[in-house]
């Protein structure tokens, strides 16, 4: 489950590092109200998945995610251009993040550290 809120606060990261873009610095009302519920929800998610997960690899998966999403956002729907060479810089860091779920052993709950103790 830590996992899966990972993913979801990374995906609601590109949301808000696109949205911000938007706001003109936050001058622009929609555009700054969605960037804001996306950051908060981004962070709650992430704060729960860290509960579970270690800090470095949650964080560094959290940052991944959001770093691929918004440039692929960006160079889909924002004209932003991507080279060969970025693209594959991008693949990396996926690998990097599908490397860190696979060698993160199944983490246990902050209950099972107290009861171990």
């Amino acid at each position: 489950m830590a996992w899966t809120m990972l993913i979801i606060a990374g995906l609601l990261e590109v949301v808000w590092a696109v949205s911000l873009k938007r706001t003109n610095g936050f001058t622009a009302l929609w555009p700054s109200v969605l960037t804001i519920v996306a950051m908060l929800g981004s962070f709650f998610l992430l704060a729960r998945a860290m509960v579970t997960l270690p800090t470095g690899v949650a964080y560094a998966a959290w940052v991944g995610i959001g770093a691929i999403g918004a440039a692929l956002v960006s160079a889909t729907f924002m004209g932003e251009r991507l080279t060969p060479v970025q693209v594959l810089f991008l693949a990396l860091i996926a690998g990097g993040i599908v490397g860190l779920k696979l060698a993160t052993p199944p983490a246990s709950t902050p209950a099972d550290s107290v009861s171990a103790g």
